[in-house]
């Protein structure tokens, strides 16, 4: 046990910072968050990344992972912090949802992308040219907090293109490496049925994302895509008359 106790100080209204001396007990830091909290809305805890211990003292003691500060000033350099907090109006961790609540903020969070393979008499694909990368994709987009990726993608291709299609069934589910900045993320395509190549007649572009929308062979896609997204668009089509597959990064 350490000699001093954790250190308290209100940093703003309502709002109380606690850092404790590494070793220090769980039940001590877990008290000093109760108490603390009878008199501020928020106690915060920002903990080193490099510090497993800290982070798991800060767990324990119930406050909930936020997020990472970055570029916080210590010692006159910046650094990384993680950020803890637990509010007054949080559930008691002693109950079934506060302790969920706990966990749900720590544990791993994977980015969901949903896209639509729409065919035409042809067998040519949907394809979209977008206004924030040079390479060709297919209709769709990232999955929104708490959002079916069923939902999500027939939004996306309702938001972006003007065109209401009702996603057929799950054709791949492709999981994506961190890339150029991103995290790592799974892609699911679902079948969007094969429609008239007029079809394109009726699209309205969303203009901030969408510069066209074409249909193409998988030859021609093999040119205007990304590797993996050519890669991707091929394993959907061999799968039409399959069951769902994965794959990663296009490759099974």
């Amino acid at each position: 046990m350490t000699d001093q106790p954790p250190s308290v100080t209100t940093v703003a209204e309502g709002v109380a910072r606690i850092s404790w001396s590494p070793g220090e007990p769980v039940d001590v830091v877990r008290r000093e968050v109760a108490e603390a909290l009878t008199t501020h809305a928020r106690v915060e805890a920002l903990v080193d990344p490099a510090d497993e211990t800290g982070q798991r003292t800060a767990t324990w003691s119930g406050m909930r992972r936020e997020g990472i500060m970055r570029g916080v000033t210590v010692g006159g350099a910046p650094v990384d912090r993680i950020v803890y907090a637990r509010l007054a109006s949080d559930v008691p961790t002693s109950e079934p949802e506060g302790f969920r609540a706990l966990l749900n903020s720590f544990l791993p969070r994977k980015r969901a992308i949903g896209q639509m393979l729409l065919r035409d008499p042809d067998d040519r694909v949907l394809l979209c040219q977008l206004t924030y990368k040079q390479d060709w994709d297919l209709p769709g987009g990232v999955v929104e907090v708490n959002e079916s990726p069923r939902v999500a993608v027939g939004r996306e291709v309702e938001e972006e293109l003007g065109l209401s299609i009702e996603p057929g069934r799950l054709l791949l589910t492709d999981w994506l490496p961190p890339w150029s900045g991103w995290d790592d993320a799974l892609c699911l395509v679902f079948d969007g049925g094969v429609h008239d190549a007029s079809v394109t007649d009726r699209i309205v572009k969303q203009a901030r994302e969408i510069r066209s929308a074409e249909f193409h062979t998988l030859d021609e896609a093999d040119r205007l895509c990304a590797d993996f997204t050519a890669r991707r668009l091929r394993a959907a089509v061999a799968n039409l008359t399959g069951a769902p597959a994965y794959t990663e990064s296009g490759r099974g």
